[in-house]
């Protein structure tokens, strides 16, 4: 598990921003702060992706580079994964991109709840990266669901778990549940309430966003 605070870095300033109540009052400040996450997150996930050899001719020479050996697949949860995978797209800007919807269905009297999911599009992703982004990952239930449900267009080469704030609950359960992904954050915290909000954590990531759902 990689979680960009464990070092200091202008990484701070843009999570500090996304859960500060008065700066959240601005939409595209709090969808520009998670883009900016997504684009660090991006950058650190490419450390470890595959490269090969190349040239590239320069209007005095040549020069012997390394570029990427395959563009990865880029697959978000929406509504609230859009700034998040927009930022990846930034970096990955040859990427193809998959979407997924999915949100917490009704919840019982003691608040459990199950993941409803309603619509997927996806390229084939057999044998690619896949970069799976979700800004909160709070239970970990709907980033397993979306993983698997990605699994029916094929079996990634490997697949990276990215997301800007995760629960330390929720970071074991996708852990656990999916040893074989590579989880990517930019901040980790250790508490999850009873309506399985992370906290302190930010709120809800999709209304700071885009305004409150009915």
């Amino acid at each position: 598990m990689y979680i960009l605070t464990e070092n200091s870095s202008i990484a701070n300033h843009f999570l500090a921003e996304i859960r500060d109540t008065e700066i959240q009052k601005d939409r595209g400040r709090f969808r520009k702060n998670i883009e900016r996450l997504g684009e660090i997150l991006a950058y650190e996930v490419s450390k470890n992706m595959g490269y090969k050899p190349a040239k590239v001719e320069t209007p005095l020479g040549i020069k012997e580079t390394r570029l990427l050996s395959q563009q990865p697949v880029l697959c978000t949860i929406m509504r609230a994964g859009l700034p998040l995978h927009q930022g990846m797209l930034n970096y990955f800007d040859k990427a193809d991109s998959a979407f997924i919807g999915a949100y917490r269905g009704k919840h019982d009297a003691k608040e459990n709840f199950d993941i409803e999911m309603d619509y997927i599009s996806s390229p084939d992703i057999q044998g690619r990266t896949l970069i799976l982004c979700d800004p909160m990952i709070a239970s970990g239930k709907s980033l397993e669901k979306a993983y698997h449900a990605m699994l029916r267009y094929g079996i990634p080469k490997r697949t990276y778990l990215v997301g800007a704030i995760a629960s330390a609950r929720g970071a074991r359960f996708v852990q656990a549940r999916m040893p074989e992904c590579r989880l990517y954050l930019g901040d980790l915290d250790q508490d999850l309430n009873d309506k399985s909000y992370i906290v302190p954590g930010l709120g809800d990531a999709g209304d700071l966003s885009y305004g409150n759902k009915t």
